[in-house]
């Protein structure tokens, strides 16, 4: 199942706040060259072009669809299809935004420092990522998965992992000057529990439905948003809030 910048879209404005907030953070000065890895449909690239009106910005996604999606909404800013793990930049830049994208990748121990050794010196990092695997909308996909005629193909889905703020403080505290964590939780108000299933189908469920074939990925869906519906109490107006963790750091070279 590839990546849709249709389905990633549906809820743009809540995805979108985040970073916001982290670009909000950053106070690196005289910006002349701005990276955006997986950068989507282009809402992360657009803020960032926003805040740093005078650089020149690159947005770089692995997924054609997301690529497309970002060229047609910004059609002064340049895209390219890219796989983010190997970027190097052919010379020192001042800003790299990473909104909610290297949690897909593995080996952050190598690729964090990698990328902070990217920038000039007095550049900026800024990563925000998911932090919601302990949450009960990804706690029980994974019990679905495991718990269905589907396991054979989908019990075993492993995620790259995750590590406690203290780790990456650790890590790129080696390579830079300054480094600040912090982790906020958001928390959305979606029309109801349907909607939950519609947010994750986006990113988090992904890896789950890829393999299998239709009439599986209605079952499973089913399944999930049945589980769902028991873990969030709906709000009286019939909406339901998702509380959703996410961590940030800005890494100063």
């Amino acid at each position: 199942m590839t990546w849709s910048a249709r389905q990633y879209s549906k809820f743009e404005s809540e995805r979108t706040r985040p970073v916001s907030d982290l670009l909000g953070a950053l106070t690196v000065a005289d910006v002349r060259c701005a990276i955006d890895l997986g950068c989507g449909p282009g809402n992360s690239t657009e803020v960032l072009a926003q805040r740093f009106p005078g650089a020149a910005i690159q947005g770089l996604d692995n997924a054609p669809d997301m690529i497309d999606a970002a060229r047609r909404r910004l059609t002064g800013l340049r895209f390219d299809l890219a796989d983010i793990a190997a970027w190097q930049p052919d010379e020192p830049v001042d800003v790299i935004l990473a909104n909610a994208s290297l949690q897909w990748l593995p080996d952050h121990a190598t690729l964090y420092p990698r990328l902070a050794q990217a920038l000039r010196p007095g550049g900026q990092l800024a990563i925000q990522t998911p932090d919601n695997l302990d949450e009960p909308a990804h706690r029980l996909a994974r019990e679905v998965a495991a718990d269905g005629p589907w396991a054979a193909k989908i019990g075993d889905v492993v995620l790259p992992p995750r590590h406690a703020p203290a780790f990456y403080y650790a890590l790129l505290s080696s390579v830079c000057a300054d480094v600040d964590v912090w982790r906020t939780t958001y928390f959305h108000p979606l029309a109801d529990h349907a909607a939950i299933v519609e947010w994750f189908k986006g990113t988090g469920l992904r890896p789950f439905l890829a393999p299998l074939d239709d009439a599986e990925r209605t079952a499973y869906l089913a399944r999930y948003l049945a589980a769902v519906t028991d873990a969030y109490p709906a709000l009286p107006d019939g909406r339901v809030l998702l509380p959703f963790p996410r961590l940030f750091i800005v890494a100063t070279r």
